[in-house]
C-alpha cells in the first residue's frame, strides 16, 4: 500500500521533506558521495529517511534521477548510465 492512500497528509509532509533535503543542491551540487556502484563523480547521491537520491551534476544543472529505498538493488538503467567495465 502507497502512504499516500492511508495517509495522505504523512505522504505531504515527506514530499515536502524530500524536496528540502535536495534544494541544497543548488548551491552545493558535490555534497552527496560519488554513487558507489557507477563511480563517475558527476553520478552522486544523497540520503533521505532511508531513501537513495541520486542525481547527475552537470554544468548549471543538478537533475534528480531516481529516488528509491536504500534496501532496493541499485539499477543501471532507472539512472540512464551503464555498468562500469
Amino acid at each position: 500500500m502507497f502512504i499516500a492512500e492511508e495517509n495522505p497528509s504523512a505522504a505531504a509532509e515527506w514530499a515536502r521533506g524530500l524536496f528540502d533535503s535536495v534544494r541544497p543542491l543548488v548551491q552545493f551540487p558535490e555534497m552527496g558521495r560519488v554513487v558507489p556502484e557507477v563511480g563517475r563523480s558527476d553520478i552522486r547521491e544523497i540520503m533521505f529517511r532511508g531513501y537513495r537520491v541520486v542525481y547527475r551534476v552537470a554544468p548549471r544543472l543538478v537533475e534528480v534521477l531516481t529516488v528509491r529505498h536504500g534496501k532496493r538493488r541499485f539499477s543501471f538503467r532507472e539512472v540512464g548510465v551503464s555498468k562500469p567495465k
